[in-house]
């Protein structure tokens, strides 16, 4: 059986042997020989990057690879050369175990129930089932394991990232208030945009010479754009950014929700059209604009005023005892005693036992899915069967609907959703260099 053992830094080196091991290495990474000339420990793998204390190896390098290929053909974008893509996907490898390595100091991880709903829910989204989902995959050459794992640390770093970034960026009422009155001045709020999207960085306190270096290299890329170059297989063979595997794509913005020297760029281009380099603190970026359209956000809402009497369920064995509960406290409520009077002597939902089980009026999409298939299948004055969530049994009773004019409401969510986005990449490639910049890094792909 083969064991993955990864030792601690020796002279610089780790290694990924087969056991039994050779207590002796030699000095350049290898398997020591003993005096027959013959190792006692053979050579598994080659170690292709070492980041701080652990390694990237040949082999896991090769799988990714395998499985970036196939996100390509599937997104029917053309293939750099071998060389080209391995280093951009190394590259990529390298930050993601200096966040891997980091999130397991914050004690940040991904249990397995949570993978596997998100799995599921990537094979929903494809109209597979997860068997199907996994027989694709296998076809398209990449291992479901493989992808499974990848999955996993995608999840662990998105925590880490919203725990480091994400929810450090403050945003104020006063800032929501210039956002909304700015906003009638400014030309294309009425349309969402998507960009592709090209860095090529530059470090911190760079010398002149490297500046040079990266604005060269960044009018060279742009030369060859409008030369009919594909831009998604350019981003993918050079950019620096964070989608560059995925072409260069970015998400569906409004203007105000892009970086400003993005923002301005886009007023008045046509689509397909490419900028010129455009210089930042994170070096020059290049964007086309892919496509746009109409963003008129919806004005009424339907509410729901709705209260429920709520039983936990502490033990997963006494389910079927509780659901009893709840079902006698319907015939209770059926034979003439009052719902709220039930709700403060019974329901387990603190917040709202004391107000009698009464949740206010609620929007769509804010109680979770099993309540509010329910509540929303209810006849105003009619208690429902027993209900199950996550969170135990419920009885529901609708009081009432109303139309809501949420202009308001929706302008300022939407305006603090718009300011976030625009502060997130900056302050997200930001602190991905600084870690970089911290971190010990050697590069032995050949």
């Amino acid at each position: 059986m083969l064991r993955k053992v990864v030792f601690p830094p020796l002279a610089g080196f780790a290694l990924l042997l087969i056991l039994p091991l050779s207590p002796s290495l030699a000095a350049d990474g290898t398997a020591a020989q003993d005096a027959t000339g013959q190792g006692n420990g053979e050579l598994l793998d080659r170690v292709v990057a070492i980041v701080n204390d652990d390694v990237i190896t040949e082999q896991e390098l090769a799988s990714e690879v395998t499985m970036i290929k196939g996100q390509l053909r599937a997104q029917n974008t053309r293939i750099p050369a071998d060389d080209v893509l391995k280093q951009q996907i190394l590259d990529r490898m390298v930050l993601r175990s200096i966040q891997l390595q980091l999130a397991k100091k914050a004690h940040i991880s991904v249990d397995d129930e949570t993978l596997n709903r998100t799995l599921e829910n990537i094979a929903r989204q494809n109209n597979l089932t997860l068997l199907e989902f996994r027989d694709v995959l296998e076809r398209e050459g990449m291992q479901y394991q493989h992808f499974r794992e990848n999955m996993r640390d995608e999840i662990t770093i998105n925590r880490l990232q919203k725990r480091q970034v994400n929810d450090r960026i403050n945003i104020t009422s006063q800032e929501v208030d210039a956002f909304l009155a700015n906003r009638a001045l400014q030309t294309g709020t009425q349309y969402e945009y998507q960009l592709g999207h090209i860095l090529i960085s530059v470090p911190e306190a760079a010398s002149p010479e490297a500046i040079a270096n990266a604005r060269e290299k960044a009018k060279k890329v742009v030369d060859e754009l409008h030369a009919g170059a594909d831009f998604a297989e350019t981003a993918v063979a050079v950019s620096d950014g964070r989608q560059a595997l995925e072409g260069g794509r970015l998400d569906w913005r409004e203007a105000a929700a892009l970086p400003s020297l993005f923002a301005d760029w886009i007023i008045g281009r046509e689509v397909g059209a490419i900028s010129d380099a455009i210089r930042s603190p994170s070096g020059f970026h290049i964007i086309t604009l892919l496509d746009r359209r109409s963003n008129q956000p919806q004005l009424l809402v339907t509410q729901t005023h709705v209260r429920h009497i709520l039983l936990r369920v502490d033990d997963p064995t006494r389910s079927d005892r509780v659901r009893q509960r709840i079902e006698d406290l319907k015939l209770r409520i059926e034979s003439g005693e009052d719902f709220a009077d039930l709700a403060r002597a019974n329901s387990d939902d603190p917040g709202s036992g004391s107000q009698g089980g009464d949740l206010g009026w609620v929007n769509p999409g804010t109680m979770v899915a099993p309540f509010e298939k329910a509540m929303d299948a209810l006849p105003v004055g009619r208690i429902s069967d027993p209900v199950q969530s996550q969170f135990g049994w419920h009885l529901i009773e609708v009081l009432g609907h109303r139309e809501q004019d949420r202009t308001e409401d929706m302008q300022r969510n939407k305006a603090r959703e718009a300011i976030r986005a625009s502060k997130l990449e900056p302050a997200m490639q930001t602190w991905l260099r600084r870690l970089r910049d911290e971190a010990y890094v050697e590069m032995r792909l050949q």
